[in-house]
């Protein structure tokens, strides 16, 4: 993959404002429609979660099964994506929704390039598949960005996925996910060649800021609702905010 310039901590082109799962709470999370009311609301940077189908195409989908937000039932991962492709992930949310279909990670990228937007990829793999999870989205990544001036970001909770993405495109910038401080977590994201750290919100104070900092890592948090919330971070000095309420937040500031 060839970029203008690589991603580091110091070469950092990401906005600080990122809509999670595309349009946070006010559209079908993961859908091409989430990411156009993401835009609607001003929002340049989006995040949201990638997982294989069963024949290994990569798609929109935060859990791990198929109930919860579309018409589908059981593991996500465990069907083709024929078969996923055809089913609705809008009706859950709202009527005015109902037919949305699952995106797949190609048609998200296409939608992200074609206007000039910035793409947060959480790799979320079926238990099971974590290394192989993060090569095969890394693959499509460096594809689909060949040539970008600005390539995707990849994070996830899941080290084991992180080092897959790693070993497939070592260019392409990572950040480790935290839904709290284990014990390593610093090192550990030095060893997965991170460019960023993303922490629960909660878990950032001027102590774990200046640590990750010091360690040469941009700092962002999730997910982020709340005004003194926001506030908190910014007065912290942190890189990067995860919101729902992209109708709360203006991501010019």
């Amino acid at each position: 993959m060839q970029v203008t310039a690589p991603v580091t901590a110091d070469n950092w082109p990401y906005p600080r404002w990122v809509a999670h799962r595309g349009g946070g709470k006010l559209a079908p999370e993961n859908t091409l429609a989430a990411f156009r009311l993401g835009a609607q609301h001003g929002y340049r940077m989006f995040e949201c979660d990638v997982k294989l189908s069963a024949d290994d195409v990569p798609f929109l989908m935060h859990d791990a099964t198929l109930d919860r937000t579309t018409t589908g039932t059981g593991i996500g991962g465990q069907h083709n994506w024929n078969d996923l492709s055809q089913l609705d992930a809008g009706s859950w949310h709202s009527r005015a929704h109902a037919g949305e279909p699952l995106p797949s990670f190609e048609n998200i990228a296409h939608y992200c390039l074609r206007n000039g937007y910035f793409l947060n990829i959480e790799i979320k793999p079926t238990p099971g598949s974590e290394r192989h999870t993060g090569e095969v989205v890394a693959r499509h990544a460096a594809r689909l960005w060949q040539g970008a001036a600005v390539p995707p970001l990849l994070t996830s909770f899941d080290p084991e996925a992180l080092e897959g993405a790693q070993a497939a495109q070592p260019e392409l910038p990572r950040g480790l996910l935290l839904d709290k401080l284990w014990k390593g977590w610093l090192e550990n994201a030095l060893t997965l060649g991170c460019e960023a750290i993303v922490c629960n919100h909660a878990l950032w104070d001027t102590s774990t800021v200046t640590q990750a900092k010091s360690a040469g890592f941009r700092t962002l948090s999730y997910t982020v609702n709340d005004e003194w919330a926001a506030q908190r971070l910014i007065d912290l000095g942190t890189d990067g905010i995860i919101t729902d309420r992209v109708d709360l937040f203006s991501p010019s500031i």
